[in-house]
């Protein structure tokens, strides 16, 4: 099995693990704060922020993240809002087929990125109600940061 083929087996199967029973505005602030107490640790140079629909209801930046991390969160949101799915697992779904999301999904690319860092926070009998992210690493990075803490916040 190749490289992409083993990272695709793998976001598809995030997006099974990853679901909660129920998630609220405290919720958000108790996983943002967690998010950002592990960049801050790491000393990584990211923006962070969680959304309910189309409300950013939690947002920070550390030290060396800029205004582009927004914008890059802003674009990657857009992706997880319109497919309901990991902005990596969309990219990486295009790339299986062989096509480029920038052309293929006919969205425009200063507006949609289908690159990893958000990922949606899908509650098990509704569905996606909303979306955390990170940017400001590497795309996979960014997806695997958030990854780590979605797992630590639901194994509790």
């Amino acid at each position: 099995m190749s490289e992409s083929h083993e990272l695709l087996d793998r976001l598809v199967a995030e997006e099974t693990e990853l679901r909660f029973a129920r998630f609220t505005l405290d919720d958000a602030w108790e996983l943002g704060g967690r998010l950002r107490a592990a960049a801050a640790e790491a000393r990584l140079p990211v923006a962070i922020a969680i959304w309910f629909g189309p409300q950013r209801v939690f947002h920070t930046a550390l030290p060396g993240a800029s205004a582009d991390n927004d914008a890059w969160l802003d674009r990657k949101h857009r992706v997880v809002e319109r497919f309901g799915r990991a902005s990596m697992l969309v990219g990486e779904e295009f790339r299986a087929k062989g096509e480029d999301f920038d052309v293929h999904a006919r969205l425009d690319p200063r507006e949609f990125a289908a690159h990893g860092g958000v990922v949606p926070i899908r509650i098990r009998e509704a569905g996606v109600i909303g979306a955390v992210g990170v940017s400001g690493l590497p795309q996979l990075a960014d997806h695997d940061l958030v990854v780590e803490q979605l797992r630590a916040y639901l194994r509790e």
